[in-house]
């Protein structure tokens, strides 16, 4: 990796952190405060979002029809996410230790936070709730599937590939071949060293 695309890769790091701190203290003016698990919101917000609550038997009449329809089938990926979730969990627990790579924790990924909004009726709830866990499942097997890929082969294709995961940028050229064993074990190494 040439020494501007470095650059702009740590470029875009601090930026992303930038970012990242921007919209944290975004979010703390929105009068709500984070006590451990629990979201507390001011008193005069509480009520303002209780007023906007539509309950549920309006929201069952004003509801997109084809939303209802295709229930069920949304519901059913339950089962694959479930399956997922367990299998990469299990593969996690019992070969990063070998690996010497440092777990992803689940609770970074899967955040059930959603239902401390009292504007939301209790389907909306219970929808936020599993797109938190299907959302949640899908980052928290991609950082896990990212260290395997660093750990293992850490190389960028010759195609362009949409959707690459955060490490994808660091990974070595397709057919930077020159001292390939050195700096494999570099990338193997950093994996140690994560926070």
């Amino acid at each position: 990796m040439n020494d501007k695309i470095r650059e702009l890769l740590d470029e875009i790091t601090k930026l992303e952190d930038e970012l990242r701190t921007a919209l944290s203290e975004q979010q703390s003016g929105m009068f709500f405060q984070i006590k451990g698990k629990r979201i507390e919101f001011e008193q005069s917000v509480k009520e303002a979002h209780e007023r906007l609550k539509t309950n549920f038997f309006r929201w069952l009449v004003t509801n997109r029809p084809q939303n209802l329809i295709t229930g069920p089938i949304i519901y059913a990926m339950i089962i694959p996410l479930v399956i997922t979730d367990v299998f990469v969990s299990f593969y996690q627990l019992m070969c990063f230790p070998i690996y010497g790579i440092k777990k992803v924790r689940r609770g970074d990924y899967i955040v059930f936070d959603r239902q401390h909004l009292s504007y939301l009726n209790f389907i909306e709830k219970f929808h936020c709730t599993y797109c938190a866990y299907g959302s949640g499942i899908i980052g928290y097997v991609s950082e896990i599937i990212a260290r395997t890929e660093q750990y293992f082969c850490p190389i960028k294709h010759a195609h362009k590939i949409l959707g690459t995961h955060g490490r994808y940028a660091r990974f070595l050229d397709f057919g930077e071949a020159e001292n390939y064993e050195a700096k494999l074990e570099e990338y193997r190494q950093s994996l140690e060293n994560e926070k």
